[in-house]
């Protein structure tokens, strides 16, 4: 069964675009689409899927071109699964606990917490 193809008109229809930002998006981050012998594009539906990802990420969550880029690629990354050892143990006692002096360190620190949890919210 042969899997679905766009044209850049159909992709820039679907996706609410213009041709020029696609082909912008495509030339910027990487992306290699099929052509034909005449050198028409023609993108897959993981393609369609890659642009609608890179749309939200702009204009939804208001991402730079660069951090998309990076996005993207920590997304495409192969997942890694850990394996927790017999020693790992998620008590602490209060002798591990760092005392921070400044609210501020604090403050950054759950910050960086709160993107990951929502990072790996995403993921999952």
């Amino acid at each position: 069964m042969m899997k679905r193809q766009y044209r850049i008109g159909e992709l820039a229809k679907q996706l609410k675009l213009k041709k020029f930002v696609l082909r912008f998006w495509e030339k910027e981050l990487g992306i290699k689409p099929q052509r034909s012998i005449g050198g028409q594009r023609f993108y897959q539906e993981e393609d369609f899927e890659t642009f609608k990802t890179i749309k939200t990420l702009l204009y939804e969550r208001k991402f730079t071109l660069a951090g998309a880029k990076k996005e993207l690629s920590l997304l495409n990354a192969p997942k890694k699964s850990i394996i927790a050892s017999q020693k790992t143990d998620m008590n602490i006692s209060p002798s591990q606990l760092k005392i921070h002096d400044e609210p501020s360190s604090i403050h950054k620190e759950l910050l960086s917490i709160k993107y990951k949890l929502q990072r790996l919210q995403e993921l999952l």
